[in-house]
């Protein structure tokens, strides 16, 4: 905030804007629409097409109710009608000749003042400056963010376990991730700390990375969520080094309560404090956070189940100081074995929808051999190996080289030895289904460790 309790003005960082985005200069077709909305103005300036053209009459939709319960499994039972007709009529100024008609740049003006008013309400801002630019999702808003401030060849700052798709739009750019360590956490402020400090001797002649990508709440493909502590961090080195932050959070609203094991819940469900235009404005704000809100509940539902069955699947134990995640995963059953073979650990996720399992390969007969044969990397020829195994016992899941940084050679991929990752997504199936699949996940374990074969498996 500013000395008179107004926030400040945001900083500039045009610096950062790349040539191709420097050389480019609005569009006039682009700049008179701000005067089609001057009273009694006649426009024979732009082509915009006839709304009667338009091959839509009417919409008329049936959704939830702001109020309604959505449980996994159940039957949604509350229910309202929504239309949307082609012209204004009455108080419905929300209208397919607008919604279907173009616009400027910057999209629909009344979804983005309802997402203004939304940000402000909700996220607030810390400068005053700021604005809302809608996109269409799937990493549009991040294609676009590359495309301002990248050269072909940069290096971008990003997770050590990072989602795919980001870097798609990069990667033929020729530009190189700079992968960071992670763990259970999120990404390690220590370890950017490092790579920034060391990075004239690590990298000489080479520009300074400007562009940190991170997935902050249920991190894809880990579900780890930064802490306010790390979020701090990252942002200090962040102004040392004058790098810009580009948080890709789909899943804020995914922040999930902390598991708790089935003998000690209470039985309440935890508390929580396009979107067409028409859906926002009918059910107002509000409603938009509570539906928000039950979203929420309901993928903390979806998370208790897998980690209920894993539990219930394997044995599961405290990992101790030797691990860096929370849990060990062991052969169920596995008596009174006092040092018993882990086959994975994990953390419970704290948002998103995926449990991320890091699978120890010490003493799995099938990678000791691909060891003492001198295979050169033997842990990707296991995994590979090992994914095969798991389609025909018809278990998909995504393995760790999926989220592996596109790094620049010689670049480390801060890919430890003698583990691997498999991401688990809890989004989707039912419970009974889920049950099936991590059965037959550990199946899999069972061949693979050859000391594991009595699992009922459908």
């Amino acid at each position: 905030m500013s000395s008179n309790n107004e926030p400040r003005k945001a900083i500039d960082l045009s610096h950062h804007v790349n040539k191709m985005s420097r050389s480019r200069g609005a569009s006039p077709l682009k700049h008179i629409f701000q005067y089609l909305a001057e009273p009694g103005m006649i426009s024979l300036a732009g082509g915009l097409p006839h709304p009667s053209l338009f091959p839509y009459q009417q919409l008329d939709l049936k959704v939830y109710t702001p109020d309604a319960k959505i449980t996994p499994g159940e039957a949604v039972n509350s229910s309202m009608a929504l239309s949307l007709p082609q012209y204004a009529n009455g108080n419905q100024l929300n209208t397919l000749s607008k919604a279907l008609q173009y616009y400027s740049g910057r999209g629909s003006p009344t979804l983005t003042a309802l997402f203004y008013d939304f940000t402000a309400r909700i996220m607030r801002p810390g400068y005053a400056n700021w604005q809302v630019l809608l996109n269409s999702g799937s990493t549009d808003g991040w294609s676009k963010v590359v495309n301002l401030f990248c050269e072909p060849g940069d290096y971008i700052i990003v997770e050590e376990h990072t989602f795919p798709s980001a870097q798609a739009l990069w990667a033929p750019m020729g530009c190189k991730g700079v992968a960071v360590k992670m763990d259970k956490d999120g990404m390690i402020p220590e370890d950017l700390e490092r790579i920034m400090e060391n990075w004239a001797t690590s990298h000489p002649g080479i520009k300074r990375p400007h562009l940190l990508y991170t997935v902050p709440v249920g991190q894809n493909p880990t579900g780890s969520t930064l802490t306010w502590e790390r979020k701090k961090a990252i942002y200090e080195i962040c102004v040392t080094y004058d790098i810009i932050i580009c948080e890709d959070d789909p899943y804020y609203f995914l922040q999930l309560p902390q598991y708790v094991a089935p003998s000690e819940r209470s039985g309440e469900a935890p508390q929580g404090v396009a979107i067409i235009e028409e859906l926002l404005v009918t059910w107002g704000q509000d409603g938009y956070l509570r539906w928000l809100l039950g979203i929420r509940e309901n993928y903390g539902i979806r998370r208790d189940w897998i980690v209920d069955i894993v539990r219930d699947v394997f044995d599961v134990l405290p990992a101790g100081d030797d691990y860096d995640n929370d849990f060990i995963a062991v052969i169920k059953g596995h008596g009174k074995d006092t040092n018993p073979v882990p086959l994975f650990s994990f953390s419970y996720p704290k948002g998103g929808m995926f449990l991320y399992i890091k699978v120890h390969l010490g003493q799995n007969p099938d990678f000791k051999a691909l060891k003492d044969a001198g295979e050169e990397e033997p842990d990707e020829k296991w995994t590979r190996e090992f994914w095969q195994e798991l389609i025909q016992e018809k278990i998909l899941v995504t393995p760790h080289w999926f989220y592996a940084p596109v790094v620049g050679p010689g670049e480390e991929k801060k890919k430890e030895p003698d583990v691997a990752f498999f991401r688990l997504a809890f989004s989707y199936e039912s419970r009974e289904d889920m049950y099936i699949g991590v059965q037959r996940l550990a199946k899999a374990f069972g061949k693979s460790w050859q000391n594991l074969t009595d699992y009922n498996v459908v």
